[in-house]
Parts: C-alpha cells; sequence; structure tokens
C-alpha cells in the first residue's frame, strides 16, 4: 500500500462516552477497518489515535457517530492530523485511562436491566443465574456509583469489592460484552443480599427474596434498597396495607407509585398505548402515568379518587427477583406492588444505610437489603405522554445528569433551583447539568440533601461556580442558602426562570419567544403573587418585559387558600361582583365562621395574586370537583380530568375572558358565565372543557395581542398548569392554527423541577456580560 493514500489522526470524542461500551466499539470498529492505534478515557473525553488507509480513516471517524453504543450520547467529534510516524509494534490497543485537566466528561445515567444481562438473570446455566447485581456496559448503575471521574471502579462504590478471577477476564477482555464494565460481579465477588424482619438475617439471595416475598403476600411492608435509595412496597391489592403504608409515611392521599411484573400486568391495571409502553420499556424506566381501568385490582388507597395510576416496570435485578417466582417454592409472587420513596412526606429519600437504621424501623416492617454502597441517591421519575412524546413531571432516575446542551459557553454557575419539586443546575461550559429531584425545602432534612446534591454536582463537574443563583421570593430557603454562600447571588424572577429553561433546552436560548407562565405561585417584581403571566424574553435572555397577566385578586390567607380551593373560589366571586349565595359549593362547603375569616381576610389582609393555578382551584371548587386539597394541585387535577369526561359533549362556550389593551386577562365573565350555568343545573364535565377551552382560546387572545406589538411569532408554554395534558393541547392546537410556532417541554419539567436550569442560563449571561471588558471613554 502507498504512503500516499494512509493517514494519521488524533481524535477527541466528548459527551456520554465512559461507561457506555464505547471504547470497545472503538477498538472493534479500528480493527474491522485494519486501523493501528490506540483509544483510552480521560477526565474530560474519550482521547486516541489512528493510523492507516484513508479511506478507513474516514470511515472510522464518521462511524464514531453513526455506529455508535446505544447508550452513547456524542456531543463532538474533534480531529487533527498527526506528522508523527505510526506506532511501533502495528495493532489496536485500549490504553489506560488518565484523569487530566480541563472539561470532564458527561456522566451516564443509571440504566434499566437490559435484554441480555434480564435473559442470563433467568438462565439456570448461566453463572450469573439469579445474581441481583447482574450488569453489563450496557445497563446498571452510573450516576448513582460514580464518586469521581474518569468513570473507572476505583472511582465508584464497587471499589471495595475486588473482582474474581472470572469477572476479570471478562473485564479485561475487549470483545466481551462487560468489557471495562465498572459495576461487573458475580456471586462469588459481588455484593451481597440480605432480608432482616424482627431482629433475624436471612442470607443468600433467593432465600432473602423468599422471605421477602412471603412478608409482602401476608400483608407487610418492605423496604427495598435499590440503585438510588430505599422504597417502601406492599401488595397493590392489600386495602389494610396501603392504609398502613399512608398512615406511617403521613401521606393522607397523594397517589402512590405501582411496580408491575410485566408489560402485560401493567396493561391489565391500566390502558398503555404504543407510545406509553415505549416509554414504561426503555432504559429509564420512569414511572408513567396510565389511565386505569375500572377492574383494575389495586385498592382504591393506592390513588385516592384519581383515575390515573403511576405504573413502572421492574428496572434492576432486585426487581426483576422479588417480582418473580423463586425456584423450587411453590409461593407465587406478587405481580403487582406499591412501590413508593422510603421516607415521610416531604423528607429526601433514604439511601445510606447508616440513616436507614434510624429511619426505616418506623415505616417498613422488614428490609430487603445490600452492601452495594449509594454515592448519589436518585429517585424515580415521572413522565406522563402526549402526542408520542414524554412530557417530564419529575426527572430523575434514568435522566439525570444527562445534561441540556446550551449551544455556547457561558461562565461556571450553580443555580439553587425553587421551594418545591427542587433541584439544583451547574453550568459547565456549553452545558447545563441538573440534579436529580430533590424534594420540597420544607424541613432540616431536605436543606441536609439539597447541601449534599449541590456539593456533588459541583465536585463532580470541578466546577466553582463564579455567582450563585436563586429564586427572589425572599421567603425561599433556596435563597437564603444562596445568601449564605455568597455574598451577591443573582435573583431571578420565578416565571423568566421558567421561560427560560424552555428555551434552553430547545436550544433556542438569544431568540425571542412570548413565555406563556402559568403555575399556582411566583414572587413578581411589584412584591405581589404572580402566576399568569406572558412575558417577552429578547436577544438577551437575562432580560424578560411582562407584556400581559391574569386579573389579579384578592388571595384571603395565603397557604390557607391553597389549601382551601373554596377560600380561593370566594375570592373569585367576590372579585366577579357575584354574592356568596348558599347554592354555590364554594359557599355551601364553608360554615358561618368560615365565611367570617375570609370575608375579614378579603377586606384587610390578602395577597393579591395573578396566578392561573388558583384560578383553576377557584373553578374546581364552583363546579364542586375538589373543596380541600391533600396534596399539591389535586383540586386541578382533578379538574382535568373531568373537563376530558366532558369533552365529547361540551357545553356552549363561556363568556371569553377580557382582554385590555395591556395585555390585562379579565376572567371575570368566565366566572360569572360559570355561576349562571351552574346555577341552571348544566352538566359539571361539559363546564369543565368549557372553561379549559376558554383558558385556550385566552392563551391565543394574549399571545396575539403580544405578536402584535412586537412581531414574534413564536410562543412557549412553562409552568406548572402545563403538566395539565389537556390544556397544553388546546392551546398547541390554537396557537398553531393561529400561525404561531409553540415550544412546550420535552426535557426537564414544566413545574418548578425546571427552575433551576432557567435561572443557570440568565446568571451565566449577566455573568458573562460583566466579565467583558469594559470601552472606555
Amino acid at each position: 500500500m502507498s504512503t500516499a493514500t494512509r493517514d494519521h489522526r488524533e481524535f477527541t470524542v466528548t459527551g456520554v462516552v465512559q461507561g457506555v461500551g464505547f471504547r470497545p466499539f472503538v477498538h472493534r470498529l479500528a480493527v474491522e477497518l485494519g486501523l493501528t492505534g490506540f483509544v483510552g478515557n480521560a477526565a474530560q473525553a474519550v482521547v486516541g489515535e489512528v493510523e492507516g488507509d484513508a479511506g478507513a480513516v474516514a470511515a472510522f471517524l464518521r462511524r464514531l457517530r453513526t455506529d455508535a453504543p446505544p447508550l452513547a450520547r456524542i456531543a463532538q467529534v474533534r480531529t487533527r492530523t498527526v506528522a508523527a510516524p505510526p506506532r511501533p509494534g502495528g495493532g489496536f490497543a485500549i490504553v489506560a485511562s488518565s484523569a487530566g485537566a480541563g472539561p470532564r466528561t458527561l456522566v451516564g445515567p443509571d440504566v434499566a436491566t437490559c435484554p441480555a444481562c434480564l435473559a442470563e438473570l433467568f438462565d439456570p446455566g448461566d453463572r450469573r443465574y439469579r445474581h441481583p447485581f447482574i450488569t453489563c456496559t450496557d445497563c446498571g448503575p452510573r450516576f448513582t456509583i460514580i464518586r469521581d471521574l474518569p468513570y473507572d471502579r476505583p472511582s465508584t462504590t464497587m471499589a471495595g469489592f475486588p473482582m474474581c478471577p472470572a469477572c476479570r477476564s471478562e473485564y479485561e477482555t475487549v470483545t466481551d460484552r462487560r468489557y471495562h464494565a465498572q459495576p461487573i460481579a458475580c456471586a462469588d465477588c459481588g455484593p451481597a443480599l440480605w432480608f432482616e424482619q424482627d431482629g433475624l438475617r436471612v442470607t443468600g439471595s433467593d432465600a432473602a427474596v423468599a422471605e421477602a416475598q412471603r412478608a409482602l403476600m401476608a400483608g407487610r411492608i418492605v423496604a427495598v434498597k435499590g440503585i438510588g435509595g430505599y422504597h417502601l412496597a406492599c401488595r397493590a391489592d392489600d386495602e389494610e396495607a396501603v392504609r398502613r403504608l399512608r398512615e406511617r409515611k403521613l401521606r393522607d392521599q397523594k397517589p402512590f407509585a405501582v411496580l408491575a411484573a410485566d408489560l402485560a400486568t401493567a396493561r391489565r391495571l391500566a390502558f398503555v398505548d404504543d407510545d406509553e409502553a415505549l416509554a414504561l420499556t426503555g432504559p429509564a424506566r420512569p414511572i408513567v402515568l396510565l389511565r386505569r381501568r375500572g377492574d383494575a385490582a389495586v385498592t382504591a388507597g393506592v390513588a385516592p379518587g384519581n383515575p390515573w395510576l403511576g405504573v413502572m416496570l421492574p428496572g434492576n435485578p432486585v426487581q426483576h427477583l422479588l417480582l418473580a417466582q423463586v425456584p423450587g417454592l411453590s409461593l407465587a409472587p406478587p405481580d403487582a406492588l406499591v412501590y413508593t420513596s422510603a421516607n415521610l412526606s416531604e423528607e429526601p429519600l433514604c439511601f445510606d444505610d447508616e440513616d436507614a437504621i434510624t429511619r426505616l424501623p418506623h415505616l417498613a416492617d422488614a428490609v430487603l437489603t445490600h452492601d452495594r454502597p449509594i454515592h448519589v441517591p436518585c429517585d424515580d421519575s415521572v413522565v406522563r405522554v402526549v402526542d408520542g412524546q414524554e412530557l417530564p413531571l419529575r426527572r430523575a432516575r434514568g435522566y439525570a445528569p444527562l445534561p441540556v446542551p446550551l449551544g455556547r459557553a457561558l461562565p461556571p454557575v450553580l443555580a439553587v433551583g425553587g421551594e418545591l419539586k427542587n433541584t439544583c443546575c451547574v453550568l459547565d461550559g456549553e452545558y447545563a447539568f441538573c440534579s436529580a429531584h430533590i424534594g420540597d425545602m420544607g424541613s432540616l432534612a431536605t436543606l441536609r440533601a439539597f447541601d449534599r446534591a449541590a456539593a456533588q454536582l459541583t465536585a463532580l463537574r470541578r466546577v466553582t461556580p463564579v455567582v450563585l443563583a436563586a429564586d427572589a421570593h425572599p421567603g425561599y430557603q433556596t435563597r437564603a442558602w444562596a445568601e449564605r454562600h455568597a455574598a451577591a447571588p443573582q435573583l431571578v424572577q420565578h416565571h423568566h426562570a421558567h421561560v427560560v429553561s424552555l428555551l434552553a433546552e430547545h436550544g433556542r436560548i438569544g431568540e425571542p419567544v412570548i413565555g406563556v407562565a402559568f403555575d399556582g405561585t411566583g414572587f413578581g417584581t411589584d412584591a405581589t403573587v404572580w402566576g399568569g403571566e406572558f412575558l417577552l424574553v429578547g436577544a438577551d435572555p437575562a432580560t424578560f418585559t411582562r407584556v400581559g397577566h391574569l386579573l389579579p385578586v384578592d388571595l384571603p390567607g395565603g397557604d390557607a387558600a391553597v389549601r382551601n380551593p373554596c377560600r380561593t373560589a370566594l375570592a373569585y366571586l367576590a372579585a366577579a361582583g357575584a354574592g356568596w349565595d348558599p347554592d354555590l359549593p364554594p359557599v355551601a362547603a364553608c360554615d358561618p365562621a368560615e365565611l367570617s375569616v375570609v370575608r375579614r381576610q378579603l377586606a384587610t389582609s390578602a395577597m393579591r395574586s395573578s396566578s392561573m393555578g388558583r384560578l383553576f382551584d377557584a373553578v374546581a371548587s364552583l363546579l364542586g370537583v375538589r373543596q380541600r386539597i391533600g396534596y399539591e394541585a389535586q383540586a386541578a387535577i382533578e379538574l382535568e380530568d373531568l373537563a376530558g369526561s366532558g369533552a365529547g359533549n361540551p357545553a356552549a362556550p363561556l363568556p371569553p375572558f377580557g382582554l385590555t389593551g395591556d395585555g390585562l386577562l379579565d376572567h371575570r365573565p368566565v366566572i360569572r358565565g360559570l355561576i349562571e350555568r351552574v346555577r341552571a343545573g348544566a352538566d359539571r364535565a361539559a363546564l369543565a372543557e368549557a372553561f379549559h377551552r376558554a383558558v385556550a382560546d385566552a392563551v391565543v387572545a394574549g399571545a396575539t395581542r403580544a405578536a402584535e406589538a412586537t412581531g414574534v411569532r413564536t410562543v412557549g408554554l412553562t409552568g406548572g398548569v402545563f403538566q395539565n395534558v389537556r390544556l397544553t393541547r388546546l392551546c398547541r392546537d390554537r396557537l398553531g392554527a393561529a400561525g404561531f410556532a409553540v415550544l412546550t417541554h420535552r426535557l426537564v419539567p414544566p413545574n418548578d423541577g425546571g427552575l433551576a436550569l432557567g435561572q443557570a442560563v440568565v446568571a451565566g449571561f449577566v455573568a458573562a456580560r460583566a466579565a467583558q471588558p469594559q470601552k472606555g471613554g
């Protein structure tokens, strides 16, 4: 072969390229193409060199992207010509990892057991038959076991489990599926599973699983240690067990998730379309919200009064074993379990073994546990499927810490998120890294969990933030945390952060958008409660203009109104000039003393609120759907479901929202129309649907007015209200028909779980501007 046809290239591949079988893939590709060289891990990338026929080198570089392993996420492939002669000895080698300096590589999320490992798990002839920690380069724990980068075994919580000769051979054989699979283990060298109940310990995987199954079938609550933390499990069809679980968790009405043995079982519990089946069976294994079947074999206490079930399928070997029959035993295992995080309501997930010793005895009757440490706790993700696309409601296991590419480099920032559904976010170069779901910042335990998550995320990225970003609300614990850790944190208005998070996940930072930010509560720049906002965000994402909003009302009693939709409804009745007649459901729900309290609050101490979330609560109350709530957004969720049941036979349109020249949406005509029809005995479902349509029409009207003033024809729908799929579809379809491009969430939640991303980007732009040299005069 002529030397003129040869090429020698250095390559650098960034993205999620460690722990996904990328180096053996590169090795196989190079050998197939007859190339020599090497490949290795560095902290920031996969790096290497190839030398050989120029056509083969070109094919190699092209196929690095097109043929990459399924779990890889390629961000960039950079190459340069190398003038040095070929490496002596020929061949292609995988070389040792180097830590190095500079940006760090991206960490992959935990991944559900792959089909190949699952087949081995239940193959009596395989040496890992029924091994609770079976894994390979295509599946298993990643994020939750990594202590440092590069991703090698000594940098994970598997460092304390020396490999046996058989595992070592697989680990070092480049053609093996487990080549450099860092969590690799077997029964001879891996972690151990055991069961504890009433002070007795049962060891041996099958014996431990069998005892856990017996306890579950007997109505016990069993704590199960998984990949990212402990769960509490009980039979989904056992009314008494579910009641005791609610009592112990202090969780009165909020739905529990259900772990189904397989897709067939999930279909017996709920209606599952093809797109929902893909979400259920995908590598992330999220909880998917599905419409419950009327004959589902789950007790009503699993999701009281809720037509939806949060269903997930087994995502790790312990779960697979727990729902499968133990060989040699006649005991039939449960095929569906309530499976909820092991914590008290509003507290963070229990994941540390020492913490479990203190917390679990108050929650569980028994424990199925193991000795592989969890370094980073990670709760279950929750999604809805909307028109074939996942809508994230809680972003955690299976997704975190996959980054959001920003398309431009920004200074390092730590954003601390909001008060509910908290996450934090770190900017590192061209990427934003969002933590897994942390929780509601209502307890010291959650604040400590936040401390840990922020420290882990910044340490993993080796980022020293130049600025901290926080919500502008003066009462948020997260803002107080930022002010304790920085002299002058960047404060970002709540709904501004929502809109920028949506732009960031779509890679459209710097493009103008009319952001429709609807939620329950956000601190406004005028010190009132916002939540029904039309914001213009332009080429500078660090600034915004409020171009419209819902007409504010006086909200009596603050949080008391949130917990009691009937009180919110009374405020809207008063604002509409309607009397508190006892024939109206919110009035009938209050005794004279409560009515007197609300009347006095409205006259003296009410907070002004433009919240669309509160308007949904008020309408739910007015239609008799829900007067008191047991968990966040319960009234709005039930109103959405009622609207869906009335979609096929909607009422005549309600009077439209008023719209003033300055973009003020007046809800009073809608409220008065609802009052009139409620008194006339109109169908509640039809009225709920008519209200949804009226809100969607108001969104179009508000966006059209803003577009006429600004020329902007892109609308973004964000905020917790847009977890309402019925409203989102109506708005999207009507906006599209009016000629708007519409952005909705697909990577981060529309709720406050997405706030930190928007905060980080806003603060990053402010910091970048401050760092630019100032032009002198």
